[in-house]
């Protein structure tokens, strides 16, 4: 990979961070957290890394939470992921040059790996699609039959919230047991 200017890198990053909504400030500090373990192997092309480190280094304390955000930057293209099931390997990342290009991908599935010299430019608006957001879109479907049903449920009003959780609620409570 060729010289990696650090300043240029990092404004050029924030520049996008600014403008993409879906980011969260997990998604940065996870990015920052490998932008710097990238510094620290010199900027090579792929470097291996792990969880504890980066989570602890990035601030995050919930397993789930770094790996939907580490799926999301790899999806949003911020960054290639490819995970290890080998705890004594760690997973491999590839880091995308942001400001250091001179040109612009036309071909957006194409990146720096291999058919373009430069940089990928994704659109703010694109949806991630994942298993999560199609089973969302079955639970939808599902929740307009059940409420179809108003025969069953006369004088019962479920919302229709599309990402309520999926807590039994019962109207017989008995307040004096124990929580």
């Amino acid at each position: 990979m060729g010289e990696i200017n650090y300043i240029t890198h990092l404004n050029a990053v924030f520049e996008h961070f600014s403008k993409d909504k879906r980011l969260n400030a997990t998604h940065i500090s996870l990015y920052v957290a490998l932008f710097q373990l990238w510094n620290h192997n010199f900027f090579k092309q792929e470097f291996y890394i792990n969880r504890e480190e980066v989570m602890a280094i990035s601030k995050i304390g919930s397993k789930s939470t770094y790996h939907r955000c580490i799926k999301e930057l790899n999806y949003w293209k911020y960054l290639n992921y490819y995970p290890s099931h080998n705890p004594f390997k760690g997973s491999r990342i590839k880091m995308f040059e942001f400001g250091t290009s001179t040109e612009q991908a036309v071909d957006q599935d194409c990146t720096k790996n291999g058919t373009s010299t430069g940089q990928v430019v994704v659109p703010i608006i694109k949806q991630i699609q994942t298993i999560e957001t199609n089973k969302n879109k079955v639970q939808k479907k599902n929740l307009r039959n059940s409420e179809s049903d108003e025969n069953k449920n006369y004088g019962k009003n479920y919302p229709s919230v599309p990402y309520r959780d999926h807590l039994k609620i019962s109207d017989e409570k008995n307040y004096d047991e124990p929580l």
